[in-house]
């Protein structure tokens, strides 16, 4: 297996599915005497994705005071039985 001019190298599929690296998931390199490991990445140590960014910046912003129930009600509109 050669690296590419890139630094790029493909691991090898029943490689990947062994240690269960999924796409997506993020690893880490540890270099001790000379030898390199790839590493599953420690949760929390990578990097936040959008949506948990997005939720962050949100969250404590509302200002309803209605349940989830009253808010889908809301948007729904009056049911057929109603009227």
């Amino acid at each position: 297996m050669r690296i590419t001019s890139k630094g790029q190298v493909t691991i090898p599929q029943d490689v990947r599915e062994r240690a269960g690296l999924m796409p997506g998931t993020d690893v880490a390199f540890e270099i001790e005497a000379g030898v390199v490991r790839l590493v599953k990445a420690k949760t929390g140590a990578g990097r936040r994705t959008r949506g948990q960014k997005l939720v962050e910046s949100l969250r404590g912003r509302g200002d309803y005071k209605m349940t989830t129930d009253e808010i889908v009600a809301l948007m729904r509109g009056p049911s057929a039985d109603e009227g």
